[in-house]
C-alpha cells in the first residue's frame, strides 16, 4: 500500500530534485517546471533542489516563476536533512546522477515521491514512476514494491509558455516564399549539435532564413565560419525567453530529440530531430517512426559526413507540403494536458 502522507494533511510544499548543468543542460528543469506550475496553479508551493546556478538561464526561468532554489545535496542523509528542514509534504525526482540509495530512503519518511524517468529507471523508487516518452505504454521494466506507473505521450508535461501558444487547430500549411528555421539545442547545447546542423543546411543547397541560438561564444564563432550558399542566411543570437514565439514563426524548427521534441509537436511545428546524445536514441527513433517529426540522424554521423542529413533538411526546406503534413500529425499526438493528469495522480496519494 502507498503510504501515506506523515503529516495528516494534504500536500502544500513540494520539493523538485533535479539535474541541471552544463553538462547536463536544462531538459530535467524545463519538464519539472511544467509540473511546479500546475502545482503552484492549485496553491501548491514548491522548491527547487539543483545547481540552478550553473545555468543562469535555467536560474532564471526558475526565479521567474517565483520559486525559490536549494542547492544540490548528494548523500541520502544529506536529502533527509533538507528535506526535513524545508518541511516538505512531498518530492518529486528527476534525475540521472543520484544513487538509488537517496529515493529509497527519501521514501522510507511517508512522504509522497514522483519520479520522473526515461526507459532505464537508473535505480529510482518512488510511489510514481513518470515516463513521458512516446510508446513508453508499451515497455514492461520492473517496477520497486508498491509503485504505479505513467507511462507514453498522455502524461507529457507542457509548461504553460507551450500551451498558452498552441493552436487551437492544426497549423495550416505556410505560404513563406524562402523558409524560415529555427534552431535551438537546450540551454547549454552541451555537445555543441549548433555548428554541425548548420553546415547540413548549407550543404542542402536550398534557400532559407535561420536563426540559431548558441549559448557560448565559441559556438557562435563555430556557426559564423560556416560557408553559406546563395540565398541562405544565419543570424545566430543567444539563449532567449521566447522559444515558443521563435518556433511559432519558423516554417521548420531543428532540436535535439530530447525534452523539448514534445513541446514541439504541442505546438504543431516541423520539427526536424538530431539525436545528440545515446539516451536520446529510444525516443528519436519512436518519434520519426510515427511521421510526427523528421530526422537529421546521430550527431556523431553529423560531425563526420553531412550529406545525409542535408537531403532530408533540402525536402523539408522545398516542400511546404511535407512540412505541413508533419506539423498537422504532431499537433494531434500531443495534447497538452499531461501534466493535469500527472498532478491529480501525485496528489491523489495523499
Amino acid at each position: 500500500m502507498v503510504q501515506s502522507n506523515r503529516y495528516g494533511r494534504g500536500v502544500e510544499r513540494v520539493g523538485v530534485r533535479c539535474d541541471v548543468g552544463p553538462g547536463r543542460g536544462i531538459g530535467h528543469v524545463m519538464r519539472t517546471l511544467a509540473l511546479a506550475e500546475e502545482l503552484l496553479s492549485r496553491g501548491i508551493e514548491v522548491l527547487f533542489v539543483c545547481d540552478a546556478h550553473t545555468v543562469p538561464w535555467a536560474a532564471g526561468q526558475i526565479a521567474g516563476r517565483g520559486i525559490s532554489v536549494e542547492p544540490a545535496v548528494w548523500t541520502p542523509a544529506e536529502h533527509l536533512e533538507l528535506f526535513e528542514r524545508l518541511q516538505l509534504d512531498a518530492v518529486v525526482f528527476d534525475c540521472y546522477d543520484l544513487d538509488a540509495a537517496v529515493y529509497a530512503s527519501v521514501r522510507t519518511t511517508g512522504r509522497p515521491t514522483l519520479a520522473i524517468v526515461d526507459g532505464d529507471l537508473r535505480g529510482a523508487e518512488a510511489d510514481i514512476l513518470v515516463d513521458q516518452n512516446l510508446a513508453a505504454e508499451l515497455d514492461r521494466p520492473a517496477l520497486p514494491a508498491n509503485s504505479t506507473r505513467l507511462a507514453g505521450l498522455e502524461y507529457v508535461m507542457i509548461r504553460d509558455e507551450i500551451l498558452a501558444l498552441r493552436p487551437a487547430d492544426p497549423p495550416a500549411p505556410p505560404l513563406t516564399v524562402v523558409p524560415k528555421v529555427f534552431a535551438f539545442f537546450g540551454g547549454t547545447d552541451a555537445f555543441g549539435a549548433g555548428p554541425h546542423v548548420v553546415q547540413a543546411l548549407a550543404v542542402s543547397g536550398a534557400p532559407f532564413e535561420a536563426t540559431v541560438v548558441a549559448p557560448a561564444p565559441e559556438l557562435a564563432a563555430q556557426i559564423a565560419a560556416v560557408e553559406l550558399r546563395p540565398q541562405q542566411r544565419v543570424d545566430v543570437i543567444g539563449p532567449t525567453d521566447r522559444l515558443a514565439v521563435a518556433v511559432l514563426d519558423a516554417d521548420l524548427t531543428i532540436s535535439a530529440s530530447g525534452t523539448s521534441t514534445w513541446e514541439l509537436l504541442c505546438l504543431g511545428a516541423t520539427a526536424g530531430l538530431v539525436c545528440v546524445v545515446d539516451n536520446q536514441v529510444m525516443g528519436y527513433e519512436r518519434a520519426i517512426a510515427t511521421g510526427t517529426a523528421a530526422g537529421l540522424g546521430v550527431l556523431s554521423d553529423l560531425k563526420t559526413d553531412p550529406s545525409a542529413a542535408a537531403a532530408v533538411l533540402k525536402r523539408l526546406l522545398t516542400d511546404p507540403s511535407e512540412r505541413a503534413r508533419l506539423a498537422a500529425a504532431g499537433w494531434r499526438l500531443v495534447d497538452g494536458k499531461g501534466r493535469t493528469r500527472v498532478a491529480d495522480a501525485f496528489l491523489a496519494l495523499t
